[in-house]
């Protein structure tokens, strides 16, 4: 077999399709988000990002740049090994104890990122506990469908935010059987919200444990940025909640929270936690910081919430086609793939504006779209200057079409 040609051709195809994804070189500049340097191939310029998962700005934020530096001044860089060889670090333990206090849970575990918390999690619980079956969300994350199926345990997959076809898939099995329910709070690419309390009312009447990935969600809403279960006042009854520090927290790693026997279970079993180097100290000191900020301060999620409802009725009033949801994320939908590049590709070059655009396999075919994240760092000024460019390019494209 000629590899290199294979390799080139299915390379080839992605680019017919208009899935090949070319990444934007950027800067981020501390104290100017959302603006970046984009360097370009024909040179560095300035751009406005509104794509990014930094969801608060927290991640140019002093409090957490300070925390990072005494901890870096203090421990150096790496953490020098795996949470069991040598690597924990003080920082480790008051961020778990943060991360537990967040969810009103009795401990956490931190992992080196939101995808391998998924991951970890989902297959130690699901092959570790005898006969168990998992019952997950058709919407889930990748990194709950790979940690499932990593598992080997009996899955059923029940309607997206469907409590009564969970309900029907709940009721094959009887209540003696070990059951863990898998779902999100806010989906990243529609941006909806489950109903998380009917999916507790179902998986307590068979018997079944609740797993809820809030990665879009904590630092977002709730009092003191615990999530949609702490928003709703629920998180007694979720079983595991499993988070980010990568998102509103400014940072990078995830965690689960949980009981301390669910968590101590995880730790001694779960080869992505056991034989991976533990985050730097530094992180750690970071997110630690950033939690407790976004434990006290509601500002930040205020004058997010204000951008995103400006931005909406800004939409709403240009004709531009986007999602109603109630949350943070902003689907702008394109519905085809080539379509949605060439937007977005003009939207960066002509106007300084960078949205990445959203094709299969993120989202279905026939659904392509730009994901929006506002922030509080948004100005006024910057959402009319999108509604603008959106206005411009999105004439000239519907002219093309009806052509």
């Amino acid at each position: 077999m000629n590899y290199e040609s294979y390799f080139r051709s299915e390379l080839d195809a992605l680019r017919r399709e208009g899935r090949y994804r070319v990444f934007a070189d950027l800067e981020r500049k501390v104290g100017q988000f959302p603006r970046a340097r984009w360097n370009s191939p024909t040179g560095p310029r300035d751009v406005t990002v509104w794509c990014s998962n930094d969801y608060l700005g927290m991640g140019e934020s002093r409090i957490v740049l300070d925390a990072m530096h005494t901890a870096l001044d203090t421990c150096g860089a790496g953490a020098g090994g795996t949470r069991n060889i040598s690597g924990t670090n003080h920082y480790h333990v008051l961020l778990e104890q943060e991360l537990a206090d967040l969810h009103h849970k009795d401990a956490a575990l931190l992992f080196t990122s939101g995808y391998v918390a998924n991951w970890a999690a989902l297959s130690t619980l699901a092959s570790r506990i005898p006969g168990c079956v998992i019952f997950s969300d058709a919407g889930n994350h990748a990194s709950m469908i790979e940690g499932i199926r990593h598992s080997g345990a009996p899955r059923r997959v029940f309607r997206h935010n469907d409590p009564e076809d969970l309900a029907r898939k709940l009721s094959e099995f009887d209540r003696s059987v070990p059951k863990l329910v898998a779902f999100e709070s806010v989906y990243s690419m529609d941006g909806d919200v489950a109903p998380i309390a009917e999916i507790c009312d179902v998986a307590e009447a068979h018997g079944a444990m609740t797993y809820l990935d809030e990665v879009h969600a904590v630092g977002m809403y709730g009092p003191r940025g615990g999530g949609v279960a702490e928003r709703v006042g629920l998180l007694d009854r979720i079983t595991v909640v499993e988070g980010t520090l990568g998102k509103a927290f400014g940072v990078v790693g995830g965690y689960i929270a949980g009981s301390a026997a669910l968590c101590d279970f995880v730790r001694s079993h779960a080869s992505g936690f056991i034989f991976t180097t533990s985050l730097p100290p530094a992180v750690a000191a970071g997110a630690a910081a950033s939690i407790r900020h976004l434990k006290a301060s509601p500002r930040e999620r205020e004058v997010q919430q204000q951008r995103v409802a400006q931005l909406r009725a800004r939409l709403k009033a240009a004709g531009i086609p986007h999602l109603d949801n109630p949350s943070h994320i902003v689907p702008v939908m394109v519905g085809e793939p080539v379509r949605c590049k060439h937007i977005s590709d003009r939207l960066l070059e002509e106007f300084g504006i960078y949205i990445q655009p959203i094709n299969y396999p993120t989202v279905a075919r026939g659904t392509e779209r730009l994901r929006i994240t506002p922030t509080p760092r948004h100005s006024e000024a910057d959402i009319d200057a999108l509604v603008a460019a959106l206005q411009a390019i999105w004439s000239e494209v519907g002219q093309r079409e009806a052509a």
